[in-house]
């Protein structure tokens, strides 16, 4: 192990590892699978159809949630490519009763442009049951 002065002043930690005491997330894969057969194994938006690569995304997230219902809701969820999945769950991006995308102005031309995002993208497939939940996201999450 270096000692402080050899790695520049800055003590290492002791170990690389941490036990940690897990509360999983049970009935996760449930939410998943379900998502999958709704979106039948493509991103809502994107198309995309590697199944691997895709995530199960709450539009309400799990902790907010006030139900086990609503956590498993598959009218909750978006199937969404990894890009997306991290800009919806940032609230960078959101989604109109339409489909329509909404962008975070906070995201400048240039950076949508870096990700593929032109504005004209849309989820087909929507349902009056996903609304409310679409809704909550973007007076909630969406910056």
């Amino acid at each position: 192990m270096l000692s402080a002065t050899e790695n520049g002043g800055t003590s290492l930690p002791t170990s690389t590892e941490a036990e940690r005491l897990v509360v999983q997330r049970v009935g996760q894969d449930i939410f998943r699978q379900a998502l999958i057969d709704y979106w039948q194994g493509r991103c809502a938006v994107t198309g995309l159809d590697v199944v691997p690569l895709l995530r199960a995304s709450h539009i309400k997230p799990w902790a907010d949630c006030v139900s086990d219902a609503e956590r498993l809701d598959v009218f909750n969820g978006l199937l969404l490519a990894p890009h997306l999945d991290a800009l919806f769950d940032g609230g960078w991006v959101t989604f109109l009763d339409s489909g329509g995308i909404q962008i975070s102005e906070r995201l400048d031309v240039d950076r949508r442009a870096l990700m593929g995002l032109s504005g004209a993208e849309v989820i087909s497939g929507l349902t009056e049951q996903h609304r409310a939940y679409l809704e909550w996201h973007r007076e909630h999450c969406f910056r």
